[in-house]
């Protein structure tokens, strides 16, 4: 009768690792709701207030662009556990007038008076997490106004107003930022500034309960009255200068009042039909791509979704291109980067040659590509066909964790993904931008929009952008269901601030794959394990042509609202 039990008790532990708890009657069993649909107008976001204000924005009148900052500003608020003005952001726009993709780099660079002679002489191998060394200048604020610029319609005033209104009155703690709360605080809480902002008596904010940013509704006051240069040329640059100065770090005045930031080409690569658009370096997006140029040579829909064949090749195709991706993906102020190399799709052949199909490789070389001379992502659209695809992030949850003193914000530590190596492409140097994780995507179909969609959560991203159309293109999943099917994740490839790829890294299974395809895995020479939580989130909105009517998608393991009208 024991044994029976257990028998019975395993049966059911493999069955609730497969499905979910919900019964759907549609769609696949991991689906965990349906596609939202609306014909003038979407957002989605990952809170549902920011989605409301950015429906409101739109509602009356603005554009998408104004419900992009809009939206961004809240949840600076709501979120910063992951972003916040403090970081930087990058954008991808479909402008329905000019049809066409614009693509802006609005990060920022590292303090001019900061030496790699200094971390040398203080005996640092890396530079560290947190506090004041890994800040570099905070370029959100800065893109906000080029976007606005560009193709913003209200005042942005107007489109300040509701993040003002709920730093002022307060808004209640969601449970996953709550928990985002308690881990940051365990790290953070002796950082300069912080527990002034971010704790009381103690204690994070709490699931539920009410939380107001005065501090933070008075700097967005600033910025709306006073535009960009409040942020970076005014009281608010000095405040923060100072505050950096006092606690021994380089940031200073000067260095935010020359930030500017960089309208950019995105570039592309066919997917079997479908045009990816990513930005090129600084950041990282060409690293999807680069996954799916190698996994275009493979059958994978014969595979099947829940196959030992497809992860092998998906993890060995990613291990392949994080080799480029920490040799080559730099500054390209500072190096001569060969994107157009790097997307040829006979390099992409040669190094899928690498792949052996029975056994995981342990490490590999960079490539000789050819030459040619904790983060938010939120998507928004409107009537006119105007469509965002935004992400903006402190890095690491809420950055290096200093908070200057009554602005409300912490700011970022990108500075960490520096190499101190200074023959790397990344190495540090003053006033240069760093290797940057975070990544907007946009997709066309024959020259039109189909799909502008993101995933947060650091070196995660890249291959979930390849994950997501790989599940609609090969697989035919809807936009929902592409999001909700279990992910994978390869963590242990080479990274651009130093480390090395020895042991062939480990290949993390979300609770849906099946236990005779890990065990498969395994015979084929992977560390297949388990992790909660690091699988990023996932926004999306698409275009249907057809019938002019918008599809949205939100991340069911964040606290994701796509909504529309």
């Amino acid at each position: 009768m024991k044994s029976t039990l257990i028998s019975a008790l395993a049966v059911l532990a493999v069955l609730g690792s497969a499905a979910q708890a919900a019964d759907r009657i549609t769609g696949h069993h991991f689906a965990t709701r349906s596609e939202a649909m609306a014909p003038h107008a979407m957002a989605a976001t990952s809170q549902p207030l920011a989605t409301q204000v950015a429906l409101d924005i739109m509602r009356d009148g603005g554009n998408a662009i104004d419900a992009a900052i809009a939206a961004n500003a809240v949840l600076g608020l709501t979120e910063p556990t992951g972003n916040g003005i403090g970081g930087d952001l990058y954008a991808i726009v479909w402008h329905a007038k000019t049809q066409k993709l614009y693509g802006l780099n609005a990060s920022g660079r590292s303090p001019k008076s900061l030496s790699l002679e200094y971390f040398k002489q203080n005996g640092y191998d890396k530079i560290p997490a947190r506090g004041v060394l890994p800040i570099s200048v905070p370029g959100a604020v800065d893109g906000w106004f080029e976007l606005h610029g560009k193709f913003g319609s209200k005042p942005m005033p107007e489109i300040l107003q509701p993040a003002i209104d709920y730093a002022r009155d307060g808004f209640p703690v969601t449970e996953v930022i709550a928990y985002y709360f308690e881990r940051n605080a365990a790290v953070l809480a002796n950082q300069p500034g912080f527990k002034e902002v971010f704790m009381k008596d103690g204690v994070p904010p709490q699931k539920g309960k009410r939380f107001r940013n005065p501090d933070l509704a008075s700097t967005y006051e600033a910025i709306a009255k006073g535009g960009r240069d409040a942020f970076y040329k005014g009281e608010i640059a000095r405040i923060i200068g100072d505050f950096v100065a006092e606690h021994g770090g380089f940031l200073s005045y000067d260095d935010l009042a020359s930030h500017y930031s960089t309208w950019v080409d995105p570039v592309s690569t066919n997917y079997r039909g479908y045009d990816l658009w990513e930005l090129p370096p600084n950041t990282q997006g060409i690293a999807a791509q680069q996954i799916l140029n190698m996994l275009e040579n493979y059958d994978i829909k014969s595979m099947g979704f829940d196959s030992p064949e497809y992860i092998h090749l998906f993890v060995e195709a990613k291990k392949l291109a994080f080799e480029d991706r920490a040799k080559y993906y730099s500054d390209p102020a500072f190096n001569d980067v060969p994107v157009e190399g790097l997307l040829d799709k006979e390099y992409a052949r040669e190094r899928a040659k690498l792949i052996n199909p029975q056994r995981a490789g342990r490490a590999y070389e960079p490539g000789n590509p050819p030459t040619r001379g904790d983060t938010i992502y939120l998507t928004t659209a409107d009537a006119e066909g105007n469509m965002v695809s935004l992400i903006q992030s402190n890095y690491r949850g809420m950055g290096s964790g200093i908070t200057p003193t009554g602005l409300g914000f912490v700011l970022q530590n990108r500075g960490e993904l520096f190499n101190l190596d200074p023959t790397h492409n990344n190495a540090f140097a003053p006033g240069k931008l760093p290797f940057h994780t975070i990544i907007p995507a946009f997709v066309t179909k024959d020259g039109k929009p189909w799909l502008s969609y993101g995933v947060m959560g650091g070196a995660t991203q890249p291959q979930m952008h390849a994950q997501i159309l790989i599940n609609m293109i090969d697989f035919g999943m809807n936009l929902q269901e592409a999001g909700d099917a279990p992910r994978i994740l390869h963590e242990g490839s080479s990274e651009p601030t130093g480390e090395i790829m020895t042991d062939g890294g480990v290949v993390y299974l979300e609770n849906g794959f099946s236990a005779a395809t890990r065990r498969q895995l395994v015979k084929m020479g992977h560390a297949v394990s388990e992790a909660v939580g690091p699988y990023g989130g996932y926004q999306a909105i698409m275009r249907d042509h057809d019938e002019k009517v918008y599809i949205g998608a939100s991340e069911s393991r964040k606290d994701g609202h796509a909504a529309g009208f």
